[in-house]
């Protein structure tokens, strides 16, 4: 198959709207291509263009009102203590903005043309586009470098003097335009003080202060050697060029979570005059190759096929309106990168972190505030980042959970009287750990968990476990997670003999009782336990790698034991509150009980079978239908259960067209024309969870061994993949026939002993390897490796294991 369809998107139109442009990023700066014909847009973004500004959310109160909280719990007065709890909330966060759009106008060229071709090529990062009108031919390419910081567009034609255009600027939020020069302008803009979230209704939803609010600066300059450029202030306008470069840059007044941006704001006018100068100095080649050496540094570490049938010579979004990913596997493979290439142009390091959205919005009241939400989307964001070979983008959310965790301490103390740090459901720019919620407007079913500084520890230790780094683990990674389960001790109660939190909720769900009453706060929901479970599993195994704190190690493993365990339900479901509360009929779109078993390890098969059983139930009862990242969670525990048929039926769900733009919570999954995913809207995370879920389908690692093709469906019966990686420090290729391994090879990126298990049995290149049968006939394969050494796996006779 062609290049062009193994990691292109590509199409015979213009995008029509915001779910059909295609998206560049360079991690701080966004810009979705339209690829117009008489009009061209680029929507643009830059990660710190936030309402708001820093100020106080931690609310005393809630240290008063928690005794009282827990006892309306003890005595099953649930839905009073749902209501109590909103005393104990802060103010809304606030929300990501669209900080401008770049405008190209063509006079004398109608929408009908020939040709018509745009594409997102994923290996290059550079979005096309190229038409014939009046018979000539009319090319544009676009990038977004993160080496060169600046967005970066060629327009060409391939008669003389026919390129014209006026190319302009302008925002959604409070700006104005300078001329600079003889071949720029610039725009420079104004944050809202505050904006509401889009769920709230209000009167004035966005304000704006003039002693408030994030300032920011986009400049455009248009360079062309053989055509007349004129500027006014409203436009650069080219006339009778061949040839012409437009350079975009901006940044803002963001000078850390703690500054005003009016008062305590950087020189941010300086900053993208500066990045505009650097940039110019360099032609577009060498722009462009600086570019693709940067990005191709990470994409082309992995790579995965499903082989190619002749539906995927077709145009993207024919591809997705025929809904079958049998008869186009190639779509699946193609949507795996799409995924590993969002996460490459969205979190860089230096940069934030992936947002709900990534770094693209369009919106002034973006759906949820385009926040870092914590009680999943966030971890969901980076659970395929390590496993896909992108462990260098996980350092943007490993410097965030250092910063929110400054602030994470005054809320530990202030609201609850705990040591170590917390966080919320929510977390904006300005670094929020309180409970979100305009003190008594928010539900308790998300408000009130302060479980996010456990759920964020869990990549602190991935990052480890896939890297091997002990200097890492020591000043950076445990620390943190030692504050953060230094909170869970502090937050636990004892209760029955076991330790438990209260008050506890199973993020964004309710209960109801026998009674008719519904709420959300209870006793030791099995989200709770589960994460607490996991952290302390793990911060005991990094204070013994790091050979330190053997007192505090010993406390961690005594109050594990004796955590609240997992329950079996009367239908046979692993129970998502600590009573038998569950509803057979209940399908929320949050599964946050099996976080055991996916990212968790506390449950597998081979340990836990019963339970596992019980969260397979727990599935059934859910059932298949959910937004696209529900769908795609719910495929990555049917992984971890080895399901892979029922994995990739989920798949078969998730790849449908979705056409809805409002906010919906119990709509069926889909995908828009450009590959995002819809929650509806458009939300990222199902973008990364499906990579992390063929992932999992493919490769596991979280047993202490490298299980090789552990839940492959049967429409999977050929294929290859190279470049995952395994806890422990390695690297794995595959080629598999007919649904067996026939070759494969691990290298060792830092040494040590490595454990392959293959139900297809394998030899390794080792006469000193051992070798064992699993308990499910399984051969696992045991050998120590050299780091930088790499080690061929093939298929071995049976009866010589």
């Amino acid at each position: 198959m062609s290049q062009v369809n193994s990691t292109t998107l590509w199409y015979c139109q213009p995008a029509r709207a915001w779910n059909e442009a295609l998206p560049l990023g360079n991690g701080r700066l966004g810009a979705m291509v339209f690829g117009g014909i008489s009009h061209e847009r680029l929507q643009l973004n830059e990660e710190t263009v936030w309402s708001g500004g820093p100020k106080e959310w931690n609310n005393p109160a809630a240290r008063a009102l928690l005794p009282e909280l827990r006892r309306l719990i003890a005595e099953g007065r649930y839905a009073e203590a749902d209501d109590l709890s909103k005393g104990m909330q802060g103010p809304w966060t606030q929300s990501y903005q669209p900080m401008g759009n770049l405008h190209l106008h063509f006079p004398g060229i109608e929408n009908q043309v020939d040709s018509y071709h745009r594409d997102l090529d994923l290996d290059t990062s550079l979005a096309s586009v190229r038409y014939q009108a009046d018979r000539i031919m009319f090319t544009r390419e676009t990038f977004c470098s993160f080496v060169d910081q600046v967005i970066i567009m060629r327009l060409t034609c391939d008669q003389d003097g026919k390129l014209i255009f006026a190319a302009s600027l302008d925002s959604q939020l409070r700006y104005r335009i300078e001329q600079l020069g003889d071949r720029s302008i610039c725009l420079r803009g104004q944050c809202p003080s505050h904006v509401e979230p889009n769920y709230v209704s209000s009167e004035e939803p966005i304000r704006y202060q003039d002693d408030e609010g994030v300032r920011f600066e986009i400049r455009l300059q248009v360079d062309t050697e053989d055509g007349e450029v004129n500027v006014d202030t409203d436009a650069v306008h080219i006339i009778g060029a061949n040839e012409a470069r437009l350079l975009v840059a901006a940044r803002t007044s963001f000078n850390g979570a703690d500054c005003s941006p009016v008062s305590e704001g950087q020189d941010f006018g300086s900053l993208v005059a500066a990045d505009l100068d650097r940039a110019s100095r360099l032609s577009y080649d060498e722009l462009y190759e600086r570019h693709v050496r940067d990005h191709q540094g990470l994409f082309r570490r992995t790579s995965f096929s499903l082989g190619a049938t002749p539906a995927a010579e077709k145009p993207t979004d024919e591809r997705i309106a025929a809904s079958n990913i049998v008869d186009d596997p190639a779509l699946l493979a193609l949507l795996f990168q799409y995924g590993r290439y969002l996460l490459i142009a969205s979190s860089r390091p230096g940069t934030h972190p992936a947002n709900l959205q990534g770094i693209w919005n369009d919106e002034m009241r973006p759906p949820w505030s385009s926040n870092w939400t914590t009680n999943l989307n966030t971890e969901m964001n980076y659970w395929h980042a390590e496993p896909a070979n992108l462990s260098e983008c996980v350092e943007p959310l490993i410097d965030f959970i250092r910063e929110l965790s400054r602030y994470g301490q005054e809320t530990a103390v202030v609201n609850y009287g705990c040591r170590g740090w917390t966080a919320h459901h929510n977390v904006d720019l300005w670094m929020q750990t309180a409970p979100p919620g305009n003190y008594g407007e928010g539900h308790a079913n998300w408000a009130m968990w302060p479980l996010g500084s456990a759920w964020l520890s869990q990549h602190l230790w991935e990052h480890y476990l896939f890297d091997q780094d002990l200097l890492y683990l020591r000043e950076i990674a445990y620390p943190l997670m030692k504050g953060a389960a230094e909170f869970c001790l502090d937050w636990l109660i004892e209760q029955n003999g076991y330790y438990v939190t209260s008050p506890s909720s199973s993020p964004e769900n309710v209960f109801h009782l026998p009674n008719g009453q519904i709420a959300a706060l209870s006793t030791a929901s099995t989200a709770d336990m589960a994460l607490i479970w996991d952290l302390f599993d793990n911060c005991v195994a990094a204070a013994e790698c790091l050979d330190v704190d053997f007192e505090f190690r010993a406390r961690l493993i005594r109050t594990r034991d004796r955590l609240f365990p997992p329950q079996i339900g009367q239908y046979g479901q692993l129970q998502e509150w600590s009573h038998d509360w569950d509803l057979p009929a209940d399908d929320h779109r949050h599964i946050s009980h099996l976080i055991g078993l996916f990212p968790g390890k506390q449950l597998t098969p081979e340990t836990t079978p019963e339970l596992c059983l019980a969260a397979a139930q727990s599935l059934d009862l859910r059932g298949d239908i959910g937004t696209a990242w529900s769908l795609m969670w719910k495929a990555a525990c049917r992984a971890r259960l080895g399901d892979g048929d029922h994995a990739f039926e989920l798949f078969e769900k998730l790849m449908i067209p979705s056409t809805a733009h409002e906010i919906e919570y119990h709509a069926s999954a889909g995908v828009y024309p450009n590959l995002f995913m819809a929650h509806p809207p458009f939300q990222i995370d199902a973008n990364f969870c499906a990579v992390v879920t063929i992932v999992e389908m493919l490769l596991q690692s979280h047993v202490q061994c490298i299980h090789l093709l552990p839940a492959l469906p049967r429409s999977w019966s050929n294929g290859s993949v190279k470049g995952l990686r395994a806890r422990g420090g390695f690297e794995v290729d595959m080629l598999w026939r007919d649904s067996k391994v026939i070759r494969a090879s691990v290298r060792s990126v830092s040494g040590g002993t490595c454990r392959v298990k293959s139900i297809a049995p394998l030899r390794v290149n080792l006469e000193e390897a051992r070798y064992e049968l699993g308990t499910k006939g399984e051969t696992i394969i045991m050998f120590q490796t050299v780091r930088g050494c790499t080690y061929t796996l093939t298929p071995a006779d049976e009866e010589s294991i």
